[in-house]
């Protein structure tokens, strides 16, 4: 009998472990992965951070017609307030400036609105863009895009700037014409043109140095990130510093003037 009643007590005992063992499975069954799911879902969902988008400008076929449509009689009024530091005939007196003259509607157009959303940061240049309305912006840009590049006794412009020393020309130009395939940079003229020009990337043909070489750093350092998809800040991120102000002095010295690849100032 006792031989017994241990037998059942055993068999009683492995019954229960059996029901626990089960009970476990269905819940850790059930209920794992709620739980897994659950904080998966917080992490992709809390952890992060939001992507920042580098402006709110979309080209399509509408948006290059409101680019391109504005009046530049009245974008001439409207530019009298820009006068001081862009200069009357859109050429700065300060190479830290940039020059606007003959610049396409599109780039101008691009980046007033940029200074107007802040996708683009400046302190001067946010209020200002704020204060016109999209139809100003587009006036404007067609104001500066019909200014004449050529040199005017009248104003005061800083550029061209001194010429570079040769060794400096010589770098700027193989990125200009070349660039350096082992690092991924493209030539520069793939994007701003050949002569330093082209519709939909800012001309830099009659650029200020001392204005490229302080947007090349930003772009560099992440401070400015209007360009969509990147290529400013992925090309700006792979040069040196002293490829940076060879270019900078490259163009603003003029030689975006020439053909890609020049090697001697006008």
């Amino acid at each position: 009998m006792k031989g017994e009643t241990v037998q059942r007590d055993s068999s009683s005992s492995t019954r229960s472990g059996t029901i626990r063992s089960l009970a476990t499975a269905v819940i850790l069954f059930l209920f794992l992965p709620l739980a897994f799911g659950t904080t998966f879902f917080l992490l992709q969902t809390g952890a992060p951070p939001v992507a920042r988008i580098p402006s709110n400008i979309a080209w399509t076929s509408e948006t290059m017609a409101r680019a391109s449509g504005g009046d530049a009689f009245h974008g001439m009024l409207l530019a009298r307030r820009c006068d001081h530091c862009h200069g009357a005939e859109g050429f700065s007196p300060l190479a830290s400036t940039p020059n606007l003259a003959g610049i396409d509607r599109p780039s101008i157009w691009k980046q007033l609105q940029d200074f107007r959303t802040q996708k683009r940061i400046s302190p001067v240049m946010q209020p200002i863009a704020s204060s016109l309305s999209e139809r100003d912006v587009a006036d404007v840009a067609a104001y500066y895009s019909m200014l004449p590049d050529f040199p005017d006794p009248q104003d005061n412009r800083s550029f061209p700037q001194s010429a570079p020393e040769a060794a400096h020309v010589a770098l700027a130009s193989r990125l200009v014409s070349t660039g350096d395939g082992e690092r991924g940079i493209p030539p520069c003229q793939a994007c701003h043109g050949p002569v330093a020009y082209r519709t939909g990337a800012p001309a830099l043909s009659t650029q200020n140095s001392d204005y490229i070489l302080r947007q090349l750093e930003k772009f560099a350092n992440n401070s400015r990130s209007n360009d969509i998809n990147m290529p400013m800040r992925t090309v700006a991120g792979l040069l040196t510093e002293e490829e940076k102000h060879a270019l900078a002095e490259y163009y603003g010295s003029g030689l975006g003037l020439l053909p890609a690849g020049a090697t001697a100032p006008r």
